[in-house]
């Protein structure tokens, strides 16, 4: 009774104390002006010495209290899941993780998902022209980039024909997106191939939190239209639906011989979240695109152009048209507080085609996965998961004639994962291990095993230091394998030898089925803290050691009198190498009350001996001024520096954007972008030497629009 007694006095002087903290200087002085309870109003007196600490506290300056009792973090309790497949925060996770909120994308005035990235530190983001961008994370930035895993909502979006993304069709209304999730470094642990130097997740709400209706339409210079909606509602008291749409047409970019890469598209699609129970909810979304992108390209052609001098080329200007769909199921139960389980299954289709080649893809894309998520004892914290993926796809090109060809072509593959993670609590609330790894089966290399072992401290509730070492692979794509690539003459040869006409000399690369995985062993470490309420920062050092790159190597000429020319055929190996090293500061300041401060650099160092080193940026900068100017007006100022890409042949450049916004209620906005606006242009990658894509600049702009919300 008496221990009964003495727990219960505790327990509500401590809440007292809490209370006081919470109520301000006015209530607690009525509180401390009140009467004191008589000894009498306790049953049994409680252990003065158990008592004395809290109620001198309660004698201290209220403010005081207040820093002690609670304890703000906001910068490192930003929520996550990527990092574990689980939900988590930004200050127990292990990894260099940057979250990119709604706030951020719709302060910034961006209209597209490659341009909302820019704000992550790490992430190289240059623009090739109006509809294609070269994307990766720390290092071998190109637009084919295959070293990175994009992904929307959990559904897998790089493609396997070579193991990047298809920036033009990743699209999705920014006004429901909730969060995007930037790791950088190795997630294959969790994730598989393709993780290898990165995962980006875009995240979207969940059709709960978008009930009501929205709508924007707005134009400008070179968004010359563009427009969305969404309206979500209720199915039953459990169920919540939302249905959207947007639409696009951008303008060309620059080139002093003109340009043809101007980009429309029309996208819709829905989403239904159901509460069948207490403890599951199940996800159904998916959406349907059209459209087309331009380019200018110099297609490389078997016979002259031009009787003097001969070109071996063609200058089109193609158009690609976009099409495709997809739809996602997922279902998650929950155990208990620390168990639950979830199924997520989806299939995927996109078409893509070119009318000047012609060239025609089509991918089917079938995939599953589950994962369980569990406690062991008061220690380890474990989930583990299986997955199946089946990707069939079909190539429709001309026999001969064409210089990219897939052999055969049409192939289908299947992939089979299987992956555990531990996180062992060393110290509780201070110290964690974390051990796990995946094990994949894939018809082009078998089996591959990507481990990886992080440490996480966390000495404070302001901040968190970690440390991490990782394997991941990438393995082959369709391209390694059963590519036949055909290039512009490289140099001239006579013909016959050794005397004869000068003819042209083709360089040919062939893919090749001996070829193994890209690997990285990465090592990681990184501090993040919040010292105040207005001031947090976060520091990522990672040394990258890359082996079996791709390369090519000699294999031999043939001839060919029908054209006439040479063949000087290359095949593709991987005897590549090299470290990428390097390090990612990144501080937000909360200035005022109404102005904020967000800033990110890079530091990147490649030393490889195959191509790409010169395609990524030594030094990349971005700032952001966020200023709310009173009368529901917010004015915001976006810099960017990017060090020059010898490789691209690109030089440095530097531009400023900048958003005002009004909202005259709280229903209406009106908005007004200038993007690019200390020049006319400026170029941010270069040609692609292979399929003849050519880059335009990037001109300056500005368009405005208006918002409705309710």
């Amino acid at each position: 009774m008496g221990a009964a007694a003495q727990f219960s006095w505790k327990t509500v002087v401590v809440a007292a104390i809490a209370a006081l903290a919470t109520l301000g200087p006015a209530a607690a002085q009525e509180v401390a002006e009140a009467p004191a309870a008589s000894e009498e109003s306790a049953p049994v007196a409680p252990d003065a010495s158990d008592l004395d600490s809290l109620l001198n506290a309660a004698d201290q300056d209220v403010s005081q209290l207040s820093q002690v009792s609670v304890v703000q973090a906001p910068a490192l309790d930003m929520e996550v899941s990527t990092v574990s497949r689980q939900e988590s925060t930004v200050g127990k996770s292990p990894a260099a993780v940057f979250v990119i909120t709604n706030e951020m994308i719709q302060r910034s005035g961006v209209r597209n998902i490659p341009d909302a990235l820019r704000m992550a530190p790490g992430v190289e983001v240059a623009r090739v022209d109006a509809n294609k961008w070269a994307i990766s994370i720390r290092g071998f930035n190109t637009q084919f980039a295959n070293k990175l895993l994009v992904q929307i909502d959990g559904r897998t979006v790089y493609t396997p024909t070579f193991g990047g993304v298809y920036w033009d069709v990743q699209d999705v209304l920014l006004e429901d997106v909730e969060r995007i999730e930037v790791i950088r470094g190795p997630g294959a642990t969790v994730w598989g191939a393709n993780a290898v130097n990165g995962v980006i997740n875009i995240l979207t709400k969940s059709s709960r939190d978008t009930q009501g209706m929205f709508g924007e339409a707005g134009g400008g210079t070179e968004e010359r239209n563009y427009g969305g909606f969404r309206y979500g509602g209720k199915l039953s008291r459990d169920a919540t639906y939302r249905l959207w749409g947007k639409w696009f047409e951008r303008d060309q970019g620059l080139d002093p011989d003109g340009a043809a890469d101007d980009w429309r598209s029309g996208r819709g699609g829905y989403r239904v979240d159901w509460n069948p129970s207490c403890c599951d909810l199940v996800t159904l979304q998916g959406d349907a695109y059209g459209g087309s992108a331009g380019s200018r390209a110099a297609y490389t052609t078997l016979t002259p152009q031009s009787p003097a001098p001969p070109f071996y080329f063609r200058q089109v200007d193609e158009r690609t048209n976009l099409a495709g769909f997809n739809n996602l199921l997922r279902w998650t139960h929950e155990l208990s507080d620390d168990s639950d389980w979830t199924i997520q299954t989806y299939y995927d289709r996109t078409e893509r085609s070119l009318e000047q080649v012609p060239f025609r893809e089509n991918r089917d894309t079938v995939d599953f996965d589950f994962q369980h998520r569990f406690r062991l004892g008061d220690v380890h914290g474990i989930i583990w998961g299986c997955g199946y993926r089946n990707t069939r796809d079909v190539f429709f090109q001309p026999a001969d004639g064409v210089p990219l060809q897939f052999q055969p072509p049409s192939r289908a593959d299947d992939l089979f994962s299987y992956f555990i993670q531990d996180e062992i609590t060393l110290r509780d609330e201070f110290l964690y291990l974390t051990g796990g790894a995946k094990f994949q089966h894939n018809d082009y290399t078998g089996f591959e095993l990507q481990p990886t072992v992080r440490l996480l401290c966390t000495p404070t509730e302001r901040q968190s230091i970690w440390a991490s070492v990782s394997r991941a692979v990438r393995t082959p794509t369709r391209t390694d394998d059963d590519v036949i690539l055909t290039t512009a003459p490289a140099a001239f040869a006579p013909f016959p030898p050794p005397a004869g006409p000068f003819v042209p000399v083709f360089p040919r690369i062939f893919g090749s089925r001996d070829i193994g995985s890209e690997q990285v062993v990465a090592y990681e470490i990184g501090m993040r803290a919040q010292p105040t309420d207005r001031f947090s920062w976060d520091l990522a050092l990672f040394l990258n050691d890359y082996r079996y790159l791709r390369n090519t190597a000699p294999a031999g000429f043939t001839v060919d009198p029908t054209i006439p020319a040479y063949i000087a055929e290359q095949v593709l190996t991987d005897d590549g190498s090299g470290i990428g090293y390097g390090f990612e500061p990144a501080v937000t300041f909360q200035a005022t009350d109404k102005w904020r401060l967000t800033t990110a650099y890079t530091f990147l160092r490649m030393d490889l001996n195959v191509l790409g080193e010169g395609d990524s940026a030594r030094n990349r900068l971005y700032v952001q001024s966020s200023h709310d100017l009173g009368n529901n007006w917010e004015f915001d100022l976006m810099g960017r520096y990017v060090d020059h890409l010898p490789g691209q042949q690109v030089p440095s450049y530097l531009v400023m954007d900048a958003r005002l916004a009004w909202y005259p209620t709280s229903t209406f906005e009106f908005y007004v972008v200038g993007r690019n606006l200390l020049d006319s242009a400026h170029r941010e990658f270069g040609d692609d030497p292979y399929l003849g894509t050519m880059a335009t600049e990037v001109q300056r702009e500005i368009y405005g629009g208006v918002a409705v919300r309710y």
